[in-house]
């Protein structure tokens, strides 16, 4: 086994991880409505698919805990499925759990997150659960990072849900989370929410059908596997390099 997933796992297996694992990668998503050619486990799949992959490049260092599979969705709140949490809530969950798992010896904590509603109450739980608990906890978005890739292929001006780019994620990653016959473009709509957006002078909270009318924004029909690969491989390699610095392992033996 080239990897530690705290949910495959005995306790005795546990036990001997902790002689080496110094991270613990907690997967988070969120459970809402992603258009209509995207389940609404969408985001929890997507970061548990991601946080085992990087803890595959990061063996025997790190380790991947249960899912959080819900989030801070309010926003998506008018389409039919969604279930929010409070970013409160969100907040006291993950300082549970690196609660329990500080008892186990773990002091360095990624909050692997596929969910963008969720970075506002990742950036307080990095800042305040940190100095309360006295361990490292750093925070960051899935695929974020493949900054080039994303420059060069995608070409929506407004993209980032159930868009080309998440699609194409999702058929490398988990492709039964697609409905393939019902690929499509997001039916934005004229409002306010622009001057809300980041950037904007003002920003703030709008509902997502004031947005998109189907729930999608983007254009999945552009997806593709190949995209989704180079994304991929972007995002896990600047994570993996960016850790490591953290855990202050020797590149060579990962």
């Amino acid at each position: 086994m080239n990897k530690y997933m705290l949910t495959e796992m005995t306790w005795e297996e546990v036990r001997d991880a902790l002689k080496t694992a110094k991270l613990a990668v907690v997967p988070i998503g969120a459970h809402e409505q992603h258009g209509p050619h995207m389940v609404e486990s969408c985001d929890a799949v997507l970061a548990e698919k991601m946080a085992e992959k990087l803890s595959e490049k990061l063996f025997p260092y790190a380790l991947v805990t249960p899912t959080i599979n819900f989030g801070v969705s309010q926003h998506h709140l008018n389409f039919p499925g969604t279930i929010s949490l409070r970013p409160t809530t969100l907040i006291t969950l993950l300082e549970d759990i690196i609660t329990s798992l500080k008892h186990h010896g773990i002091k360095k904590f990624l909050l692997l997150n596929a969910h963008g509603g969720n970075q506002a109450a990742l950036n307080i739980a990095s800042t305040t659960l940190s100095a309360d608990l006295n361990v490292e906890v750093y925070y960051a978005k899935t695929t974020a990072s493949a900054k080039n890739v994303i420059s060069k292929h995608i070409t929506s001006s407004l993209f980032g849900h159930s868009c080309e780019r998440e699609v194409s994620e999702a058929m490398v990653l988990a492709p039964e989370l697609i409905r393939f016959n019902k690929l499509t473009k997001g039916d934005i709509q004229e409002g306010n929410w622009k001057n809300l957006r980041p950037g904007s002078p003002i920003q703030g909270s709008y509902q997502y059908e004031d947005m998109t009318a189907n729930g999608c924004i983007g254009d999945a029909t552009k997806a593709s596997e190949e995209l989704g690969k180079l994304i991929v491989e972007e995002a896990l390699e600047n994570l993996t390099n960016a850790m490591k610095s953290f855990l202050e392992i020797d590149v060579k033996l990962v």
